[in-house]
């Protein structure tokens, strides 16, 4: 089976990933959305974690084969970049979402060196502002970052845009659109919801996907 299939089905499986476009989530923006996704919770699913981390094994071996050194976003890409380290036998750090204000005053944690070739792991991707900051900080002390892996991204033109004007790569396990396409396939959602979900995924701030097929 494919990968990004694979990833799909496993999330869907344990609702990290999870369609309700008849009653929207709203997220902490406004937006409403058909979909809501914790990937946190591939980390309690064990089956389902060896596959990501694998999966993230595999993603940088093939795109990035150069890595010397993963780093992981806070809070949630830390496990997964751990793990995908220990399989790699690379060292991690993580990037905090700001300075601390005690000690040495870190942002970034485990060693770094100026120069060293850094992938980023992140667990999800919307718009790209995060996982941009956290390339940027990385950049400031000298890494050469190659590029990001991530779990799943949403594909919205913004984040698109973002990364590519950023000059940062992104790789991804799965997308919104292999998980709608399985989602309908395996029962989560009606086919005819596909359309709708896509409509939300090029445009949120357009509600016109909610009531129905559009």
């Amino acid at each position: 089976m494919e990968l990004n299939r694979m990833i799909a089905k496993d999330l869907l499986k344990i609702q990290a990933v999870f369609f309700r476009p008849e009653e929207p989530f709203t997220w902490a923006s406004g937006i409403k959305s058909p979909v809501y996704c914790d990937n946190r919770l591939t980390l309690t699913a064990p089956e389902v974690r060896t596959d990501v981390e694998e999966g993230l094994k595999t993603l940088i071996e093939e795109n990035y084969p150069e890595a010397e050194v993963l780093m992981g976003t806070s809070t949630a890409g830390i496990a997964h970049a751990a793990i995908t380290a220990h399989l790699m036998g690379l060292p991690m750090g993580y990037v905090r979402g700001g300075a601390k204000d005690h000690g040495r005053k870190n942002q970034i944690e485990g060693k770094l060196e100026a120069g060293q070739k850094v992938v980023v792991v992140e667990d999800l991707i919307s718009t790209g502002g995060s996982v941009i900051e956290v390339v940027n900080v990385l950049r400031e002390a000298g890494a050469e970052v190659l590029g990001v892996v991530s779990i799943f991204t949403y594909g919205m033109q913004k984040g698109l845009d973002r990364l590519k004007e950023a000059d940062v790569k992104n790789i991804s396990l799965t997308d919104f659109d292999c998980i709608a396409e399985v989602a309908a396939e395996e029962g989560y959602i009606q086919p005819a919801d596909i359309a709708r979900l896509i409509a939300f995924r090029n445009n949120p701030s357009d509600e016109s996907w909610i009531g129905g097929a559009k």
